[in-house]
Formats: structure tokens, sequence, C-alpha cells
């Protein structure tokens, strides 16, 4: 038999410590995409997520035996906060199993909230593992993120205030997924009162873990998941949240990283707070639902889910906000090396601001360049592309090219002619001490390394570009070296922006 969410939502306990937090209408935006969108501010809650809500309705509801003996989860960010402030309110024991390579800020502001932190192991699933652990070994409870009926009727207040704030129509309601949780208990409300209402779900490309599933009419795994947007990088969705996001979810909007940067931009504007990736990732899949669908004059609602930012990713954010809004474009344009090539390339540009440029001699017939050039349109940087080549200056569209924006760009200096045998590779390194020489020890000796570019993104994970020179008898190592290391690992040795800028 399974719950009927409609009563449990109704029933929730949350308000001890959650608040009802506003819907405000982004007016900017709003005349941006002629649709008006309203945010649900779930930033604006004491722990700046939605996820004290679930954790307070669980622990609430727990025996007096239960309490005595305290809770346990597995987390290293915005649950980890909720459940340790939702137990300090109740007073009870709670005991937060972070990974080892968590960041200090993120373990101080759970202790702050009263939580007792165990570290453990390198990657959220050895927490989890050794939360189960200590679940069993000290009796506690476990606090699950978001497979749990009572997480899930908690996260559904939201849609109940929605409701309650907006009696008028509302075409779509926007929230971000990780494991289900939060849509879940919105759509479950939600539906049963407004079943013309569409809810829709959003996604990461790289942690699409419940797309992929609903897609398969199973649960599917994800081998990796990307780490942006770090609070919905959930590999495996929840059971029940698989069941009723095929029950209530009436579609999942996929989004990418420029997309999230922009929305995160865009939130700024109209309200002046700053939301993490996550928070922002209804919000971008609302923009583009909008535009995917031709909506005018819709309702459309998008749960600002959280704002737990590391201030060191904004210089990040903020590199890519306008690529995500499709008001920068990003090319690799040769131009012949000669005299007034480069003011006869700047008049095509006409009116329009660079917002970068890179060269370096390096050949005598012809220049290479890296330009960044302010757009209003995706269209309009495809038209510009296309006059350029009819010019005689080749180009190459490089605005959705990982590698180039992330790596090319600070490195555009021209190739090393000696250099033999390189592979150009990206990785994910862990954020942490030792992840460097990791890689180093596991590396044959005999294999050099010809480049290297690394940027802190104040995210948990470091973005590294690496050439590595490996003879061709050597091949079958070098694949066995990769799989090893453990780290996520994309092949860029034919990408067209390292063949222009770098390759010998």
């Amino acid at each position: 038999m399974y719950p009927d969410y409609l009563e449990k939502v109704l029933n929730a306990q949350v308000y001890d410590v959650a608040v009802e937090t506003p819907l405000d209408l982004a007016a900017n935006l709003s005349a941006r995409i002629d649709n008006p969108i309203f945010f649900k501010r779930e930033d604006m809650q004491p722990v700046f997520s939605f996820k004290l809500r679930g954790a307070y309705n669980k622990i609430s509801g727990l025996s007096a035996d239960r309490l005595k003996s305290g809770v346990i989860c597995a987390s290293a960010g915005n649950h980890a906060q909720g459940v340790a402030l939702s137990a300090s309110k109740i007073g009870c024991r709670a005991v937060i199993v972070m990974p080892e390579t968590t960041p200090a800020i993120k373990i101080e502001a759970v202790r702050d909230r009263g939580g007792e932190v165990v570290l453990a192991g390198e990657s959220f699933d050895d927490a989890y593992i050794h939360a189960q652990q200590l679940e069993k070994s000290e009796k506690l409870t476990f606090v699950h993120p978001f497979d749990d009926p009572e997480i899930i009727a908690g996260q559904g207040t939201i849609g109940m205030e929605i409701l309650r704030q907006h009696t008028k129509p509302i075409h779509a309601i926007f929230c971000a997924i990780g494991g289900g949780g939060l849509i879940s208990g919105i759509a479950a409300y939600i539906k049963r009162l407004r079943p013309e209402t569409r809810i829709v779900g959003v996604e990461t490309f790289d942690a699409d873990a419940m797309a992929q599933s609903l897609e398969a009419g199973k649960r599917i795994r994800l081998k990796q998941v990307g780490l942006f947007s770090d609070g919905t990088a959930v590999k495996y969705v929840g059971e029940e949240t698989f069941r009723l996001c095929r029950q209530y979810v009436d579609e999942i909007v996929r989004v990418d990283t420029d997309a999230i940067c922009a929305a995160i931009k865009d939130v700024f504007e109209d309200t002046r707070a700053i939301l993490e990736p996550a928070g922002a990732l209804a919000i971008s899949g609302a923009k583009m639902y909008a535009k995917t669908h031709k909506l005018k004059a819709k309702t459309l609602i998008a749960v600002a889910s959280g704002a737990n930012m590391n201030f060191d990713r904004l210089r990040f954010v903020t590199e890519r906000a306008e690529i995500g809004e499709q008001r920068e474009a990003v090319f690799a344009v040769t131009l012949p090396e000669r005299p007034g090539a480069y003011r006869e390339f700047i008049s095509l540009i006409g009116s329009r601001n660079i917002t970068e440029f890179n060269y370096r001699y390096n050949d005598p017939k012809e220049a290479h360049i890296f330009v960044g050039i302010q757009t209003s349109s995706r269209d309009e940087s495809r038209k510009l592309a296309t006059q350029l080549d009819k010019r005689g200056y080749s180009t190459l569209d490089l605005t959705d090219d990982e590698m180039a924006k992330a790596h090319i760009r600070h490195l555009v200096g021209g190739p090393a002619p000696e250099i033999q045998h390189e592979h150009i590779y990206r990785f994910e390194f862990p954020e942490r001490p030792g992840a460097l020489m990791n890689f180093l020890n596991k590396m044959s000796s005999g294999w050099n390394i010809s480049l290297f570019h690394y940027r802190n993104h104040g995210a948990d994970t470091g973005r590294v570009l690496a050439g590595i020179q490996v003879p061709p008898g050597e091949m079958r190592q070098f694949r066995e070296f990769l799989k090893t290391l453990g780290y996520a690992h994309w092949n860029e040795t034919d990408s067209p922006a390292y063949k222009l800028f770098l390759a010998p």
C-alpha cells in the first residue's frame, strides 16, 4: 500500500525550523523570456536550502526511543546541514558522515549546527557505507537524503505553499532533480489538486540519472556524474522517488554548465541573491523549456532550491554566464599573417564588443587567434562565423567546446615542434592534497608530461588538461593507467582547438 502523499504533506511537521519562503516575480527575466516567471525562494531557509524541510519532518516523527539513540546521515552538502539543525532543534544526537575530501567550510557549517562530523573515505559512496555500519553498531536511525516518504512529504510542503501563494493558473513548475525527493514531494501534492499544471524536472547532461531511468523504464545507475552542480550529482535515484516521478512528472529538461551559470546571473539581477549551481538548475530549465515550447504569457514557477555557494566558484560562473546566455561566442579564427589583416578582421566584427583576444606569432603564413565576441543570440554568432568564412577567414565555433573554454583560452601560445607521441586528456581531479601525487605515482616514469593546465574553480574537483608523451608500443599500459587512476577523463587529442593552437 503506497502512502497518501496529500495527507502526508498536509500533516508534515516542518515549520518549527523551516520558514514559508516567498514566491517572487522575477521582473527582468520575465520580460526577457516573455513569460511571467516566479522564483520559490528556498535559498532563504535558515540553512539556505530546502533540505531542512524533509530532514525535520523525518526526525520529528521518530519515537522517543529512537530520538534517544540519535540519527545519522551521509552527506557533504545541504542535507547534512538540514539534519544537524533539525536534530539540534529537537535535542537529539546527529552523526554526519562526510568524505575525507570535504572542504573545511562545509565541515564547520555542520559542526556549527550541532552535528558530530565523522570523516570516512574519499567519496560519498565510502561515506555512505561507513554511515550504514555506524547505524547498526550504535543503533542510530538513518535519515536518507531523498528516498523516504517522510523526507518526500517534507519537501512536498513547498508545493502546498506555492498553491496557497499563487491561486491563479500555473502552466508549469520546475524542480531540480538529484535523487528525486524534491520533485516527488511537490509533484505528488500538486497533481492531486492541480493536475493540469505541468511538473518539469531539470537535470544536467552529465548527471541525468532520473531522465535515463524514466526513458529505460527502470532505475539506471550512472558510472560517473559531473560535479559542477554538486547538489544534484546523484548516480542512482531512489526507488520511491522513481515511482513517483514515473507517475507524476510530465517532462525532464537537460541543461549544461553554461546555462546554469547564466541562470545564476539571472537570479542575481532580479534578486541580488547568489544561488549555488543546483539551486539555479530549475531556473535554467524553465528558460530552456519556454524557448523550446515557444511559450508566451504562461505562468512558470521555478524552485530556487539552494544558495550554499562557494565564493571561489564565482570566478568560473562569471566567465561562463555570458556564453550560457548566448551573449558571447568563442571562435578560433585563422588570419593571413600580413600587415592590415587584424584591422580588416576588426572591421568585420563591426560594433560588437571583443571580450577576449589571444594570439601568439607561430607561423609566417597564418595566424590562429582565439577570440570572444559579444553577441545577442546563438543565431547571430552563427551568421558572424559564416560572414567571416566568406571573407576568407577560416572560423571554428568553439562556444560549445568544453576544453577550449576551460583550458585552451588560457594556453594559447603555439605548438612545441619537438614534442612527439603527445596524447591530450582532460581530467577531473579530486580537489584535495595528494591528488596530483596519486596521478604521478600511477603514471609510468617513462612517460613525460608535455603540457599541464589547472585552475581552481572553487569546486570539489579540479579541472586539469594534461599532455602525456606515450610511445606507440606502450598504449596498452597507458589505457590501463587511465582505467586504474579512478579520475574522470576525456580524450581530447583530436580536438580541433588543440590542433589549431597547441599541437606540434
